[in-house]
């Protein structure tokens, strides 16, 4: 009982001080560890987001030595949850979600669309003890909004093509509309949701096996805050 405590406190502790502690810098770097990630389930690792990003609307984030952290992780990473993200300069992940070096792996491309690079980066997350996959996509995206103006640009325009779906689910093609704009975003969020379920066996199998959890979210650039989708 003793070794369990000891080891949910490491799981706990690494996802940094209570609010409140900003004031009181700790003592040394708290950084994930294999232990802690081990200790950490899907759950746990949603709530730590969920807080993180509390924090991060209430402005009150944690204070961090980011050069003791920088030190700390050299020899190895343990993050606890994967991002994928659009690239939007306004939705930086770890900002948001108020998460340290090692916490996170982000995985950040245009409209946060889903191809096989995405899927094998997440394998990778996943294959290394990740337990939680969030799909974060974001009020007013641009890449939204040239998908439902069809918009052509280079190898633009093939991305673009794999947003076109959710634009049909959606049934709303106002580029102008923000809440046109909104509820496409979230229907990608959801396809994307299916395609990575979908396009990977590896990922498919650690959900069923509750290994691991899959969620939808959307942040709002207005407000800061990330609203996590039903399901």
């Amino acid at each position: 009982m003793l070794k369990l405590a000891v080891v949910l406190g490491l799981s706990l502790s690494a996802f940094g001080s209570p609010v409140g502690a900003e004031d009181t810098p700790p003592a040394k770097p708290l950084v994930q560890t294999r232990e802690s990630q081990a200790a950490t389930t899907p759950a746990m690792a949603l709530d730590a987001l969920k807080a993180g990003n509390e924090r991060y609307v209430a402005n009150a984030t944690k204070r961090r030595d980011w050069s003791a952290k920088v030190v700390a992780t050299a020899s190895g990473q343990y993050p606890f949850a994967a991002v994928l993200g659009c690239m939007d300069s306004r939705v930086p992940v770890e900002i948001v979600f108020d998460q340290g070096i090692g916490d996170l792996f982000a995985v950040r491309v245009a409209g946060n669309v889903v191809n096989a690079d995405e899927l094998g980066s997440l394998e990778y997350a996943v294959s290394v003890g990740t337990k939680l996959i969030v799909v974060l996509g974001h009020t007013g995206c641009g890449a939204v909004k040239g998908a439902m103006t069809d918009a052509k640009l280079g190898n633009l325009t093939d991305l673009l093509a794999k947003i076109r779906p959710a634009v049909k689910a959606a049934n709303c093609s106002d580029s102008n509309d923000s809440s046109c704009v909104t509820k496409v975003a979230e229907e990608n969020v959801r396809q994307s949701l299916k395609q990575i379920r979908d396009g990977s066996p590896y990922l498919a199998k650690h959900l069923d096996e509750g290994a691991i959890a899959l969620v939808g979210a959307m942040y709002d650039i207005g407000s800061g805050r990330v609203t996590f989708l039903e399901k």
